[in-house]
């Protein structure tokens, strides 16, 4: 019979690379882990991982296996959860991942509501962008992701959250950023295409991606000089005099925008945020009232 506490392991295994740092992950020792492996090995009747140099290779059974574990691993939690529920045992632990400004402008309200309203439910916090947020859903390793795409996008996005619970929290829109002595400073708003010969500061990955594809709708294509995920690093490169950005409203609300002017953005170009669970977890209540608070603090945005 396999068992999870197996899973978990077989997971850390085939993520580290090797039993020794699995084991430092999971805070045990290496030979508890080859143990582990053992005994599933055993449970399923053939090999999982064999070596290769210094680090553990999966098999094809192993492969299937760990693709397989991340919706054995989240039904599981669903159910301790719902049955903790039930049972009036415990209120709930709540896994929640979301992007950097989310994480500092919709999540500390909704969390301080959800405290007062629920102190026995425990929740923890990680960053992480879209698509990361949402495989670490997809693998068991969080129970409420926060991400966002953006309207109209290219590249598939309206089809990439179809197997999740997706609960609708605000429509996002873009501004432009230029340094306060940037010709435009004063405008109010501005047309992208006129930002077209600027230098140009981008932002996360998918940021970057929707960034040159609204320009090059505009007819050009901007010449990126610096990129980063941190948007107060943005804010600041602007401020400089280094060049020109677009960023999403929801971080301007969380970073004090010295020696740089926001200005509306010409056509208006918006990125829907959404909060994400699964199914079997959406039937938890603490992630329920989780996405219930994590609404209730859009609302008021």
């Amino acid at each position: 019979m396999i068992e999870a506490r197996h899973l978990r392991v077989l997971r850390a295994v085939a993520t580290t690379g090797s039993f020794s740092a699995a084991g430092r992950a999971l805070g045990c020792t290496q030979p508890a882990v080859s143990q582990q492996m053992k005994a599933l090995e055993a449970s399923v009747g053939t090999p999982l991982l064999v070596r290769s140099g210094r680090e553990m290779r999966l098999t094809q059974a192993g492969e299937a296996l760990v693709r397989h574990a991340g919706t054995i691993l989240a039904g599981l939690t669903a159910a301790e959860e719902e049955i903790a529920a039930i049972a009036g045992l415990r209120a709930g632990r709540v896994r929640l991942v979301s992007f950097p400004s989310g994480s500092s402008t919709l999540v500390p309200a909704a969390l301080a509501a959800l405290r007062a309203a629920h102190p026995g439910t425990r929740v923890s916090l990680e960053e992480a962008e879209p698509p990361a947020s949402v495989e670490m859903l997809r693998e068991g390793e969080c129970d409420v992701a926060l991400a966002f795409r953006y309207e109209g996008a290219a590249g598939g996005q309206e089809g990439e959250w179809d197997d999740l619970v997706v609960r609708p929290l605000l429509s996002d829109r873009l501004v432009g950023l230029v340094p306060e002595r940037h010709r435009l400073a004063g405008a109010g708003s501005v047309a992208i295409g006129e930002l077209a010969d600027e230098p140009w500061i981008a932002g996360c990955p998918r940021c970057r991606g929707q960034l040159v594809e609204v320009c090059e709708g505009a007819g050009f294509t901007p010449r990126i000089d610096f990129a980063t995920d941190d948007y107060p690093a943005v804010v600041g490169l602007v401020g400089a005099g280094l060049g020109v950005a677009v960023l999403p409203q929801l971080a301007i609300e969380s970073v004090r925008p010295r020696h740089a002017r926001v200005l509306t953005l010409r056509p208006a170009v918006r990125r829907e945020i959404v909060a994400l669970t699964l199914p079997d977890l959406a039937q938890v209540s603490a992630v329920a009232a989780t996405l219930d608070h994590l609404a209730h603090a859009a609302a008021r945005q």
